[in-house]
């Protein structure tokens, strides 16, 4: 027969405490390390596990956090997905992980059910971030923002998207490049994001002749878009808001017999793991993804436990230089 589930007040009685005292110990709230330790040694002995329901229904909260993707098509976001979903376990919370397909509409809807699926709190890297429906949302649970800034949040880790684009050109014109080609997830209908906002100014305070173009992060669509943007020969460089995209430029120039760096400059945005086994390697630009890892989980924790001190992070990128970058003079 299985062994019966011990209770809590089994595990007062065997450490002398009240049944009260024992739930304060096993969250971890109010008492003293020593009772801490007494209490889980006890309830390991003894084969105590905490009822999740009846906690979610004591303590108003379900220790889920929703993680809201804006396309898990993108290999980084996916790493990030990971790492968060780790980090929030190692806080004694669970994550639901749920992808948006690039899709502002689609963000809308699934941000909504996870407000009506009762989570603790939600990290979002938004595809729309000046959305009408945010500020509403976050007054109904804590959100922590990744990437982009949205009004009303409990607090955000965004990237210095301005340093990021201006390392990125500064390099490129600096080797020479003039007319280059962005490629960018950004749809018409969210044309205010702060990276594509800044890569028109860029251009024009450095005098560069930029074609941008919408890819998706999937492989085969950037691909198809970037096939496109090579057969014309016009771009000495092509700049990619995301590793993923750029990935389906190495792969339209190779369908097109063309060499990276020697036909085509190639850069991306995210340093992937995978783009330093590519070859040439992909020179990208690199937002530390440990740090903003560690950051989101550690204002999301915060926010859930009913933290009212809103944060901001502000992530610094750094260029990491590879060999899919060559002078312009070079080209051709």
């Amino acid at each position: 027969m299985p062994r019966k589930r011990a209770t809590i007040r089994e595990v007062a009685q065997a450490t002398g405490l009240s049944p009260a005292a024992v739930s304060y110990a096993l969250r971890g709230l109010q008492v003293s390390e020593e009772t801490k330790e007494r209490v889980r040694a006890a309830a390991a002995e003894l084969g105590y596990e905490a009822d999740p329901i009846a906690r979610a229904l004591a303590s108003g909260r379900t220790g889920m956090i929703g993680l809201l993707c804006g396309s898990l098509e993108d290999l980084w976001q996916q790493s990030l997905a990971v790492g968060i979903s780790r980090g929030l376990r190692e806080k004694d919370r669970y994550s639901l992980i749920l992808d948006a397909f690039g899709d502002p509409a689609r963000e809308r809807a699934v941000a909504q059910q996870l407000r009506d699926q009762r989570v603790d709190g939600m990290i979002v890297q938004p595809i729309d971030p000046a959305a009408a429906f945010w500020p509403e949302l976050c007054e109904s649970l804590p959100v922590i923002a990744v990437g982009d800034s949205i009004a009303g949040t409990a607090g955000e880790v965004v990237f210095d998207n301005r340093r990021g684009v201006t390392l990125a050109l500064e390099h490129l014109r600096a080797l020479g490049h003039h007319r280059i080609a962005v490629l960018t997830p950004t749809r018409a209908s969210t044309p205010d994001r702060p990276a594509d906002v800044h890569v028109m100014a860029e251009a024009e305070r450095l005098g560069l002749d930029i074609q941008v173009a919408t890819s998706p992060h999937g492989l085969a669509d950037a691909t198809a878009v970037a096939h496109d943007i090579l057969a014309a020969k016009e771009p000495s460089a092509v700049f990619c808001f995301a590793d993923s995209i750029a990935y389906g430029v190495y792969a339209a120039a190779q369908e097109l017999g063309l060499s990276i760096p020697g036909d085509v400059s190639v850069m991306g945005y995210d340093n992937h793991p995978m783009s330093g086994l590519l070859t040439p390697g992909l020179t990208t630009v690199d937002w530390g993804i440990d740090g903003i890892v560690r950051a989101a989980v550690r204002l999301m924790a915060a926010a859930a436990d009913g933290g009212t001190r809103r944060r901001h992070v502000v992530q610094a990128p750094a260029l990491r230089e590879r060999g899919s970058v060559a002078r312009a003079s070079a080209l051709r």
